[in-house]
């Protein structure tokens, strides 16, 4: 006899907990796809409902709009649309993310929002109607209110920050704090003794981070106190500081960008009030996207595979949902120096 049929009548739930060996509890969670069964444990109760030929109306419903569910993952940023179109970053950590949900059949349902709240309140929407299996969370702040947001709504995440700014949350992250150390020696051994940074805003964790290491590594090479000017990443905020910084009595002869867009800007501000670079001026962007070889000279940078490093996020995501255990997470590879034609000795 095969195992799909039921000799003598209607299959209950009880017949199904019994055969997948859990309990009628676990059955009733997993069929209206409530939580509180791990995703390997829900995959086994479907898998047996349906070789035994159960499936309630209600059920039904629930594998209908479950169905929606598994094949999305939320990712939220709270970033203008014209300026997320212009930032490499984000297009090239999107695309890792939609390599692997690629392989998965998986789709990325992506929201723009303008802060933090209304991000809690696109998380709760999601969660509240199922419309994602799990989420990638940016942009972490200190003591950041979406922590105990999410916790609360038990929904898979992964946090894309260091662990002292996600709250115990399964995170991946760079060490930027080496990475920028590593910077500085790097622009000190040229002989750069006054050093600027263009920096992202303050309340974002990693520009804390960053600004921390960067004080930190120009106080410890007894160089001239370090200078930082917050941006919005824009190129347009990218060049007004880079002005302000060559307009300056004490002029930089070195400045490291927070991101590939406002070096390109600085180079171009550069070029514009007469300053020679490398030969006059040292110029190091970070993340290094296309961009920063298409410049010229090419821009020096601290390079990080972002396509990489956006699949080993999405990676991580998909195995919490197909286990339902949260992985602590892991560094990522740290950005490297690669030095090309925006720095040079000080002459």
């Amino acid at each position: 006899m095969s195992s799909r049929a039921h000799p003598g009548g209607k299959v209950t739930i009880a017949e199904v907990a019994q055969r997948a060996g859990v309990s009628k509890g676990s059955v009733s969670l997993a069929m209206n796809d409530k939580p509180g069964v791990s995703a390997a444990t829900r995959e086994k109760i479907l898998r047996v409902a349906k070789e035994l030929g159960w499936l309630p109306n209600q059920a039904a419903r629930s594998l209908s709009s479950a169905s929606t569910q598994v094949n999305n993952i939320g990712l939220v940023i709270a970033r203008p649309a014209r300026m997320l179109g212009l930032e490499p970053f984000y297009m090239e950590f999107i695309s890792g993310i939609e390599s692997v949900l690629a392989e998965r059949s998986h789709s990325l349902l992506l929201r723009l929002v303008r802060d933090v709240e209304e991000e809690i309140e696109v998380h709760d929407g999601w969660g509240r109607s199922k419309q994602i299996s799990g989420s990638i969370v940016v942009d972490f702040t200190v003591d950041d209110p979406r922590v105990p947001a999410l916790r609360a709504s038990r929904l898979p995440v992964v946090a894309v920050g260091h662990p002292d700014l996600t709250g115990g949350l399964p995170s991946v992250w760079t060490d930027d704090g080496a990475a920028i150390t590593e910077a500085v020696h790097y622009l000190a051994a040229l002989g750069h003794r006054r050093l600027a940074r263009v920096g992202g805003p303050p309340s974002l964790g990693h520009s804390a981070i960053r600004t921390e290491a960067f004080v930190k590594a120009v106080a410890g090479l007894n160089l001239e106190p370090a200078r930082i000017v917050p941006t919005d990443f824009s190129g347009e905020q990218g060049a007004r500081a880079t002005r302000a910084l060559l307009a300056s009595a004490q002029r930089p002869t070195a400045i490291l960008y927070d991101n590939d867009i406002m070096a390109v800007a600085g180079l171009s501000v550069a070029t514009e009030m007469g300053v020679a670079v490398p030969t006059e001026l040292s110029l190091l962007a970070w993340d290094d996207s296309q961009l920063c070889r298409l410049t010229h000279p090419p821009l020096s940078a601290m390079s990080h595979d972002v396509f990489v490093f956006g699949a080993e996020v999405a990676r991580l995501l998909m195995g919490i949902i197909d286990h339902g255990e949260a992985e602590a997470g892991h560094a990522a590879p740290t950005p490297v120096l690669v030095p090309r034609g925006t720095t040079a000795r000080l002459r």
